[in-house]
């Protein structure tokens, strides 16, 4: 897989490149940070593209993916879960207060999201589905793709292929703290609900998509 996308940088340049993050980040499920370190790589070892050029590829596409993705949860996310929801357990007052809880701390979920493999095609859908503010959404959206960009773009290029090996092990460290946020909070779900939902009618009565 990495030397395939090794092969198509030189052909597509930047396009392969924004054309994979931006498809990873609005819900398809490919490799778009791979793509990155690929690229990166490649500047760093021929010169056949410029790693500004790469960066800058990767941040458009994820911002674009995201936006896309936030779009797309915002039309459709929330009926859609109403509706099916409750055949996971997720029945009317859970979302409502798992909406309640992305808007305390969706921020984070935005940004890191893009750090995390799994997370990283889902925070989008997830932000729009969960009637995150739009201006909010956008702020994180792009500061965490800048971020991601350059962490993984830059650093391929100043580490070698070091780095490769540094990310994929990231990832794993990074999906598994996630997991475990995702057990915690579903034990504070359980010790809360009644709480949780008392509050929530309030919170998101002057919350709206965009």
């Amino acid at each position: 897989m990495f030397d395939a996308l090794i092969s198509l940088v030189p052909i597509y340049g930047p396009w392969i490149i924004f054309g994979i993050v931006a498809l990873e980040s609005a819900g398809v499920p490919l490799p778009g940070e791979t793509i990155l370190v690929a690229a990166a790589l490649l500047a760093a070892s021929t010169g056949q593209i410029n790693i500004v050029v790469v960066v800058l590829a990767a941040a458009a596409g994820a911002i674009v993916g995201d936006g896309i993705g936030y779009m797309v949860g915002c039309r459709f996310g929330l009926p859609f879960l109403g509706r099916y929801g409750r055949y996971i357990g997720l029945d009317h007052d859970r979302l409502l207060i798992g909406r309640y809880l992305f808007l305390q701390y969706g921020n984070a979920v935005v940004f890191f999201g893009r750090f995390i493999a799994g997370l990283r095609m889902f925070a989008a859908l997830l932000a729009g589905a969960n009637s995150m503010p739009a201006g909010r959404f956008f702020l994180f959206n792009i500061t965490g793709g800048v971020c991601w960009a350059c962490l993984f773009g830059f650093g391929a290029y100043a580490m070698g292929a070091a780095i490769y090996k540094i990310s994929g092990t990231l990832t794993v460290i990074s999906l598994g703290l996630f997991i475990a946020a995702g057990y915690a909070l579903s034990i504070f779900f359980r010790r809360n609900e009644d709480t949780l939902r008392r509050q929530v009618a309030v919170a998101l009565s002057d919350h709206s998509c965009g």
